[in-house]
């Protein structure tokens, strides 16, 4: 490719460049200082070198010199936030009827539209996946949570070379592109220091993240991430908390960029945690909106009031109906007093948290008003990225990963944490009943993808001088998939043809953007089929009609029941949403014939995008083999500090018989601290020197097990004394199989020192956002009330060798 297939800004002869810089002596300063600037063609990704525009003589006096002019976007590209917050529930904001409040997500819908007919894939990183790339979710890899990825093109949580992602092409065309919070697209096997590194945000596009990795992440102390780089910026900075600490960096981002480059445009993709658990809003927050009383008539009534401010606003069609309350959630008048009192704790600080993630991105968008850039800022503010969440079972939990572990906490059990729900002590989320009234009016809840409760998103867009029918609404079906063509139309920019060599698939969705002319408020859809898929669940939208499937489990239960057959074990539905958009009428006995139709449809799209083999299993999933650092290790061996490794890369204890052994060297006066770790506050265990009270019972050997932030068990063993010791821990389970007890053994220096049982071990998952820690605690402590220290609790000793001795796994079949 030569100069001559660049558009080319600034004076410079495209035809002869070396020409133009003879003739003209002022040339020679502009084109020294690299003041020229040229858009591409944007076919070839990134673009070959052009050739020299100089001239080269013998001598360098006799000669021109030429630099490469700076790639920059089409002119009038706009900036580019691109906004979507998590768990969110299509009825749960204001601006969608909801009852809590939310200024900032109005202020966009004033300024420009809101879509009440936008749809998400029902589940976290299949949505994340669709909108960086404008592809189906299957179709790169990401059919499921990359926690349950399987060995299929279409579930493996691998984005395909082929699939390019918006950062990757708008970094191209000249943007400044950044990541701001939750990253669910790194596969979990890749996501420790070893890398590979080219499925983390700056791998694909991305010039700047600052945000944690995986499905969610204490907003007090999460697994936080400046590029690839570990950071703990909460670490004796009490109060902090990451949604406000990323919308400071984002705003600092931003500021930096128009300060160094003020005419650089650039994409900011902001992605919170909220309003996935843990809901952590601050204490001002919880009583801001607590005094506001918004919960205290229960979910029937909330649901109701919901119901009838979409009306009012025209979020919902005159004939719209109000889907029923399903039998398998309790009716609010059916609780008891108790039961009433707490789940209305937990929704206030549930709304807490999405008030307050609102207002700090309020924060960010009048920083980009401040900065003088937001008549030529392109806002997409998306509510969600899929349904309001169920995860915290028919009673909701002070510690999610109680949920993963198949473990129900009682009602009464939960008033332990009544008093700071919401605070770094809990990892709260809320009962079932909210789920389904966050997403009224529609049917079903998150990981539910055949019903719009699943998958419905409240979405308001603005772009000044652009978007002009103000305070409009849109109801054009549409699906996360079109947001990369959305920007890339805005920008003036088309889908490469190669990505560093690699021929590139078609982006799958269309662009919303003709729905931004007010001619076009009413016109028909550009997306005219769109399949769901997940766990099994499955829908197709066709011109207006929507088939689906009858869901066979529950979401607020983790069953270890067979499913039924994926293929013949399911009832279909049929809604025509153009008539009934709430999916209120089925017409499936009615119209057997445009069920078939829509089925043999599903099943064509299916085999296009990677959907098939269907697969309605959940726990075995989430225990699949899959590649791994430590796939087939049973010794693991360390010296030293180390911090920072996610669960994939460290050694994994669960469920079956092992080994612990630390040789240690004791400096005079003794040692505290930790010598290795994985987990915290919400599981895990510790082998650590006991900090003691005011000196006494320092320098104690201790191995602690904490079930869930349930149960505690510890071993204790004596103080060590200065000099060389050896310490084991040795756990013999009682039998095999999810979460069995067992004995273990705690020596020092070859002689028993304790001995412990525990009727009860973690089954699946410690908490996801801690990590194996050798050395120090960088998140939150094992240990409660006994054995209590501050992280990061750092080891005054010296580690000379540490050993994990694991049982083999099992043999399993077609194990990587």
């Amino acid at each position: 490719m030569t100069l001559a297939r660049f558009a080319v800004i600034g004076g410079l002869n495209d035809e002869n460049p070396s020409q133009h810089a003879r003739c003209c002596k002022c040339s020679r300063s502009r084109l020294f200082g690299s003041t020229q600037q040229i858009t591409i063609d944007g076919k070839q990704l990134p673009p070959p070198d052009p050739k020299f525009g100089g001239v080269i003589r013998e001598k360098a006096s006799e000669s021109t010199p030429w630099w490469a002019p700076r790639v920059v976007p089409p002119k009038g590209a706009p900036n580019v936030l691109l906004i979507m917050t998590d768990d969110q529930g299509f009825g749960a904001p204001g601006t969608f009827g909801g009852v809590v409040p939310t200024p900032t997500m109005d202020r966009i819908a004033q300024a420009g539209l809101r879509y009440t007919n936008f749809h998400s894939t029902s589940l976290c990183s299949p949505t994340r996946a669709a909108i960086i790339t404008g592809r189906n979710h299957h179709s790169v890899g990401f059919g499921v949570v990359g926690e349950i990825a399987t060995g299929f093109p279409g579930y493996d949580s691998i984005i395909p070379i082929e699939k390019g992602t918006i950062g990757t092409i708008l970094k191209a065309n000249g943007y400044a592109t950044s990541w701001f919070g939750k990253d669910h697209n790194t596969p979990f096997y890749q996501a420790s220091q070893a890398g590979p590194f080219d499925q983390w945000p700056n791998g694909m596009g991305f010039d700047y993240f600052y945000g944690f990795v995986g499905g969610d992440a204490s907003q007090w102390q999460p697994n936080l991430f400046r590029n690839t780089t570990a950071i703990y910026p909460f670490q004796g900075n009490p109060g902090w908390n990451l949604e406000t600490a990323m919308a400071d960096e984002a705003i600092q981002y931003m500021k930096q960029l128009k300060e160094i480059a003020p005419g650089k445009p650039w994409l900011v993709y902001y992605v919170p945690g909220a309003t996935h658990a843990p809901h952590h809003p601050t204490p001002e927050w919880i009583k801001k909106v607590s005094d506001m009383h918004l919960f205290d008539e229960g979910w029937n009534k909330v649901r109701e009031k919901i119901f009838a401010n979409q009306k009012r606003l025209g979020i919902m069609p005159e004939n719209a109906k109000l889907t029923p309350w399903p039998k398998d959630l309790p009716e609010w008048d059916s609780l008891s007093w108790d039961e009433k009192k707490l789940f209305v704790k937990q929704a206030d600080v549930y709304g807490a948290y999405l008030a307050y993630a609102d207002h700090e991105i309020g924060r960010v968008i009048q920083a980009v008003e401040d900065l003088g850039e937001l008549d030529n800022t392109l806002i997409i503010y998306i509510g969600g990225d899929n349904g309001a969440s169920a995860e915290g079972m028919l009673n909701g939990t002070p510690n999610e990963f109680t949920t993963f572990n198949g473990v129900p906490v009682p009602v009464m059990d939960q008033f332990l944490w009544y008093p700071f729900w919401g605070s770094e002590r809990t990892f709260p989320h809320f009962a079932a009943g909210w789920a389904w009234a966050m997403d009224t009016p529609f049917k079903w809840v998150k990981q539910v993808p055949s019903h719009f409760g699943g998958t419905a998103q409240g979405v308001v867009m603005s772009w000044p001088g652009h978007i002009t029918d103000l305070g409009g609404i849109r109801r054009q079906f549409h699906h996360v998939i079109d947001i990369v063509p959305t920007i890339l139309e805005a920008a003036g920019i088309s889908q490469p043809d190669t990505i560093n060599g690699i021929k590139q698939i078609p982006i799958e969705g269309v662009s919303i953007a003709y729905t931004w002319e007010n001619a076009n408020a009413a016109a028909p859809t550009r997306h005219t089929t769109q399949y769901f898929e997940m766990l099994g669940n499955r829908a197709i939208y066709h011109d207006g009609w929507v088939a689906a499937t009858t869901p066979v489990t529950l979401p607020w239960e983790l069953s270890t029941r067979t499913p039924p057959d994926v293929i013949t074990g399911y009832n279909w539905e049929l809604y025509n949403v153009e008539e009934d958009p709430t999916q209120s009428n089925d017409l499936a006995v009615k119209m057997p014939d445009k069920v078939k139709q829509m089925q043999d449809l599903f099943y064509a799209e299916a085999r296009k995008y990677n959907v098939l083999p269907l697969d309605n299993t959940t726990l075995a999933r989430w225990n699949t083999p899959r590649p791994s650092l430590t796939a087939g290790r049973t010794v693991f061996t360390y010296s030293g500090e180390l911090t920072g490794t996610p669960s994939s890369a460290a050694p994994d204890i669960k469920n079956k018989s092992y080994m612990i052994t630390a040789e240690v060297d004791i400096p005079d006066g003794g040692a505290e601290g930790m010598i290795v770790t994985e987990g915290g506050r919400f599981g895990g265990y510790g082998l650590f020197l006991s900090k003691g009270e005011f000196g006494v019972g320092r320098g104690k050997v201790v191995f602690l097990y904490n079930l869930l932030d349930l149960t505690r068990t510890a071993w204790e063993g004596p103080e060590l004394e200065a000099g060389k010791h050896t310490i084991m821990f040795d756990f013999k389970s009682a039998e095999p199989g999810l979460g069995k007890g067992g004995t273990g053994v705690l020596s020092v220096d070859g002689k028993e020192v304790a001995r412990n049982t525990m009727e009860h071990t973690t089954p699946i998952t410690f908490p996801e956002d801690e990590t194996f820690d050798i050395g120090q605690d960088t998140r939150t402590g094992v240990a409660l009330l006994e054995y209590r220290y501050d992280v990061p609790f750092k080891f005054t000793g010296k580690i000379n060798r540490l050993r994990f001795n694991l049982e083999p796994e099992p043999q399993t079949q077609g194990k990587n």
